[in-house]
Order: structure tokens, then C-alpha cells, then sequence
């Protein structure tokens, strides 16, 4: 098994627009040579032009689900030579009345090299495996689709 550290560092300060209230702008560590500069999503005093982590949970699936799709393929016999996914998520309110990423959507479109092609449903097919494999997808409670592009 694995354990993933990352560490946040985060420091008091004005908000830029918003003097009666701190800035959301932190940092997360991932190595000693990988930091990512995040801030809460726009819609709560976050600064748009940083990752958010609901922007980051959607990335964890999508990358999670493309490298499962790529270990599927290969294994498979087929030669995956482009991928890309224009992948969303939404935040709504829950039956709870707490707020949640409800809803992630995935649209992977794959690119393959070599004789061996997969039709659309072993495409399908491809894509449930690396969906049922993926341990974010298996970490998460919200609804998960996958619209092959």
C-alpha cells in the first residue's frame, strides 16, 4: 500500500477585495520541488486564478481514471497515443442541507496507434474497468459519468 502526504501552509492576511476578511490564497506542498498555489473557488472569496479544491478532487478523478484507462489499455494491446478529458464537477446543496461536489463528469477522449482498434463498445468497456479500478472513484460518494467523447 501507499501513503500520500501533502503538507498546507497558509498565513493571515487581508483579503485583497474584501479588507474585513482574510485572503483564501494558501499553498500545498506536494515534494520538495512541487507547490501548488490554491485558493478557495471565486464563488467564496477564493482567487480565480489559482486551483481550488473542488477544481483539485475533479483533476484527482479524471487523472486517476485516465491512468487506470492507460494501464487497462496497455495490457489490452492497445496503443493509447492521446488522451485529453474535459472533465467538471458541480457543487449543490445536499439533502442535508450541507453543500457537496454532487456530480463529476468525464469526457475522456482517447486517441489509439496500431491495427488493433477498439470499437465504441469495448471502448465502453475499456472505460467501466478503469472507472471501477480507480481508487478516487472508489474513495468518493458523489455521482461519477463518464461520457466518451
Amino acid at each position: 500500500m501507499s501513503e500520500h502526504i501533502v503538507r498546507l501552509e497558509w498565513e493571515a492576511v487581508p483579503h485583497e477585495q474584501q479588507k474585513k476578511t482574510y485572503s483564501r490564497d494558501h499553498k500545498a506542498i506536494i515534494s520538495p520541488t512541487v507547490t501548488i498555489p490554491v485558493s478557495a473557488a471565486a464563488e467564496y472569496l477564493g482567487n480565480a486564478s489559482l486551483a481550488d479544491p473542488e477544481q483539485l478532487l475533479v483533476n484527482a478523478l479524471a487523472s486517476c481514471h485516465m491512468l487506470y484507462f492507460l494501464a487497462i489499455c496497455e495490457g489490452s494491446g492497445y496503443a493509447v497515443t492521446a488522451y485529453q478529458d474535459e472533465a467538471s464537477g458541480r457543487v449543490s446543496k445536499s439533502p442535508e442541507g450541507g453543500m457537496w461536489v454532487s456530480d463529476i463528469a468525464l469526457r475522456p477522449r482517447a486517441s489509439f496507434g496500431g491495427e488493433k482498434q477498439p470499437d465504441r463498445e469495448t471502448l465502453r468497456r475499456l472505460h467501466d474497468r478503469a472507472h471501477k479500478g480507480c481508487f478516487i472513484a472508489n474513495s468518493i460518494k458523489c455521482h461519477v459519468s463518464i461520457e466518451i467523447q
